[in-house]
């Protein structure tokens, strides 16, 4: 199975390193030296790492056969995808590959059922559950311990405890400093 662990970025200075946005939580295991790598787009590569360091606190790497800048500046944008056994489970126990999350049933505490997980959007601050409900439409849920509290891969299905309104938009709260004055 094949899972994407990060996307180029721009290039770093004129020999041949590029910037990753890291998405794997195990980059010295899938972005160590030596490490050969699926592209998308596929005419890309493969890439095998030849070098890698941290600067500034970003990750940068070199790939074989790319010495200069204008290299380096043809792969910005490429998805980095590592070949991954699909019984392999990460190594902290509350961590989780997308694969295992994808169509996963979500449910309330009380098991009312929300919908089903569809995709997983890797977004800078956090990640976001994409749940497709029973009437057709999406709600999109933050993967974060406060409201996915907890996860059963045996059952398959994901719990949430969701703020008012997350869920149901007839259930948020307003909280405007225009209301507070409104009152007075």
């Amino acid at each position: 199975m094949q899972l994407v662990v990060a996307r180029i970025g721009r290039a770093h200075g004129i020999k041949g390193e590029v910037t990753v946005e890291v998405r794997t939580d195990e980059p010295e295991l899938r972005l160590g030296p030596g490490a050969v790598l699926a592209t998308e787009p596929a005419t890309v590569g493969p890439l095998t790492i030849e070098t890698g360091r941290v600067h500034s606190g970003r990750l940068l790497l070199r790939f074989e056969g790319v010495r200069d800048r204008t290299g380096a500046e043809a792969l910005r944008n490429t998805l980095l995808i590592a070949d991954v056994d699909p019984a392999q489970m990460p190594e902290e126990p509350d961590e989780y590959y997308d694969h295992q999350l994808m169509d996963l049933d979500v449910v309330l505490a009380d098991g009312t059922e929300i919908g089903r997980i569809t995709e997983i959007s890797h977004l800078p601050s956090q990640d976001l559950f994409i749940v497709e409900r029973p009437d057709g439409s999406e709600v999109m849920i933050p993967f974060v311990e406060e409201i996915v509290t907890g996860i059963d891969l045996e059952e398959q299905r994901a719990v949430i405890d969701p703020p008012p309104g997350l869920i149901d938009d007839s259930e948020a709260e307003i909280a405007s400093s225009r209301d507070a004055e409104d009152e007075n």
